[in-house]
């Protein structure tokens, strides 16, 4: 009568082991891009910041290459985000024409590998079109007590009308995700006297509380 009983329990555990092997193997997906770095033009002695996420299980290992090989260099920093889902690869100050290349950003699992390119231009300053994008009035040192708000400005100008971003710690913010205490306000006012030269000053206002 214990025969049967025995005979079930050693056929049931190699059972269990291979249902655990397809459920694990099932649960693991390749690496997907939620955000890609864009081609990017910069002057020299300025930045230059790409941004590049990926999800994936096990969770992708991001890396930066220029010309195929890893970057390494004392002006090329590579800031993690919090949460491990990418890296901002930050280039200060740019050189040119050093700088100027294809940079590749490479994300990978075991089940799979993607990747993305993007290129970086690097002008000097008596290369700067009219209507290059300028940084106005830039954000100050603020010192505010806990749980007070605290708000910073920014304004550019440039034709077309420029795009402003919010780094904090070298990363990007993101409004979205903060319950709500940050904020990001935006404006535009012309302020040329010619119809003829139509230039923007864009005011971004970010606020903290």
């Amino acid at each position: 009568m214990l025969l049967p009983s025995c005979r079930m329990v050693h056929v049931a555990r190699p059972l269990l082991l291979l249902l655990a092997v397809f459920l694990r193997a099932d649960a693991e997906t390749p690496p997907r891009f939620t955000r890609t770095p864009v081609d990017q033009t910069g002057v020299s002695g300025g930045v230059a910041s790409f941004i590049c996420q990926a999800t994936g299980d096990p969770r992708p290992k991001i890396v930066w290459n220029k010309k195929g090989k890893k970057v390494s260099n004392q002006r090329f920093e590579v800031i993690e985000f919090d949460d491990g889902s990418g890296s901002v690869l930050r280039i200060q100050p740019l050189r040119t024409p050093r700088d100027e290349a294809i940079y590749e950003c490479v994300a990978s699992n075991n089940v799979g590998e993607i990747s993305v390119s993007t290129r970086l231009t690097v002008l000097r300053e008596d290369q700067i079109p009219r209507g290059f994008p300028t940084i106005d009035m830039g954000p100050q040192l603020k010192v505010v007590e806990r749980t007070r708000t605290a708000t910073m400005l920014c304004a550019a100008s440039g034709n077309p009308d420029p795009e402003i971003t919010w780094f904090k710690d070298f990363l990007p913010v993101d409004t979205s995700n903060n319950n709500g205490r940050i904020k990001q306000l935006r404006s535009g006012i012309d302020f040329s006297p010619s119809s003829l030269s139509l230039l923007f000053n864009v005011l971004s206002m970010f606020v903290m509380s």
